[in-house]
């Protein structure tokens, strides 16, 4: 069954930065598009960004030039490296399989706070 297990969160300060893996398991990683989504306190899930199987990536806005995904297909690893943190990226992010409504993993929760 699809398993996926995201890591790298915690406490950084404004402008700081922090890099999210999710690990694959269960699937075929390499011929699978892959999300990110997260979930702020007290809000709906939000897509963040995905990356397509050549490679191809797209963002939301509120990351546009901050954020970049990506992949290795040999670790079936997905990536999240997350620059200029802002407060109001605070949020449990999540890695999913196929699309933003897709099988996720448990979250690892991101706080951006002085």
């Amino acid at each position: 069954q699809v398993q996926l297990v995201e890591s790298g969160g915690g406490l950084v300060q404004p402008g700081g930065s922090l890099r999210l893996s999710c690990v694959a398991s269960g699937f075929t990683f390499s011929t699978s598009w892959m999300y990110w989504v997260r979930q702020a306190p007290g809000k709906g899930l939000e897509w963040v960004s995905h990356i397509n199987t050549r490679g191809g990536t797209y963002y939301a806005d509120s990351v546009k030039g901050r954020f970049t995904i990506s992949r290795d297909n040999a670790k079936d690893t997905l990536y999240l490296q997350m620059n200029s943190l802002k407060s109001d990226d605070t949020a449990v992010y999540y890695c999913a399989k196929g699309a933003a409504g897709g099988p996720r993993g448990q979250g690892t929760l991101v706080t951006v706070s002085s």
